[in-house]
């Protein structure tokens, strides 16, 4: 009995090999050592491999091989760029902006820069850019609509609504069906410059413009040298005032110079040279008569 019970194998496992069971039977240690284990023996070994210079010269000869055989290859190329909803100077100044060559990879093209050069032109008011099938760069562009003519020191510009100048403006025969603005600031005043135009609507026959005086408020400049001062607040009523008096008295139809409506509670008028000397003259034959 003793002989059998001596021979038999002990099939108890270890102390190392038990903890070992128990660590794998912890999902951390097994997520440890199937991922965190590998990558690090990869990265290990990528580092070395990686740290002959001539390999890496190598590597990166290889990789711009492949980019470029890919970038070249037909359906890649853009041959063409078609630039829609733009006038003709637009569309040669879009041209002359990005200067390019064609053909060329659609990988070497910057979209979203050549959308925020094209957006920097002054008549731009957005852009959309795509490739489009068939290898052409595509520009839908959206131009800025000026609807005044704004006189400065330098010359005369185009302005739209949001007081965003468009442009040089040719003369301004070229734009007479324009209203002109001037002074100062005045193309950021753009929409209430539209606004009075339009009260001043009885008078357009006679209007030559506005005129934005300390950039604070207008004036209405008419022909014979008329002009109309308006306050900084309620100009467009005071102007309807000027208006309805005009159409019922016929007040600028007289020798007056100036209407200043500045002071609601007080307008006054400025009668022009001749009609003071008129009335001097009168008044002295007046006070003459009544001497004697």
């Amino acid at each position: 009995m003793r002989s059998l019970t001596a021979g038999r194998r002990d099939n108890a496992p270890s102390r190392w090999a038990y903890r070992f069971e128990r660590l794998m039977l912890t999902p951390l240690f097994r997520l440890f050592l199937r991922v965190v284990v590998p990558f690090v023996v990869v990265a290990g070994a990528a580092t070395v491999w990686l740290s002959d210079a001539d390999r890496r010269e190598s590597l990166n000869l290889a990789v711009n091989d492949l980019r470029r055989e890919i970038a070249t290859r037909p359906e890649f190329m853009v041959s063409a760029m078609t630039v829609d909803g733009a006038s003709r100077g637009t569309s040669e100044d879009i041209r002359d902006l990005l200067s390019l060559s064609f053909p060329t990879s659609s990988f070497d093209l910057d979209l979203s820069a050549i959308r925020e050069r094209v957006e920097e032109l002054p008549a731009i008011a957005s852009v959309a850019v795509r490739v489009r099938p068939g290898g052409i760069l595509e520009l839908n562009v959206a131009e800025r609509t000026p609807v005044v003519v704004w006189r400065t020191h330098e010359g005369l510009t185009l302005v739209d609504p949001e007081g965003n100048v468009t442009g040089p403006a040719i003369s301004r025969a070229a734009h007479a069906q324009m209203p002109l603005i001037a002074g100062e600031g005045a193309e950021h005043h753009v929409q209430e410059a539209l606004r009075l135009f339009s009260a001043a609507a009885p008078l357009a026959d006679r209007v030559i413009g506005l005129v934005r005086v300390g950039e604070r408020r207008w004036d209405l400049v008419l022909d014979r040298g008329q002009r109309i001062k308006l306050p900084e607040q309620g100009a467009v009523e005071a102007l309807d005032r000027v208006v309805a008096l005009n159409h019922a008295e016929e007040l600028l139809e007289r020798d007056i110079k100036v209407v200043d409506m500045r002071l609601a509670h007080r307008p006054t008028v400025q009668l022009t040279e001749q009609a003071v000397d008129a009335w001097w003259q009168a008044s002295q034959m007046t006070t003459g008569t009544v001497g004697q």
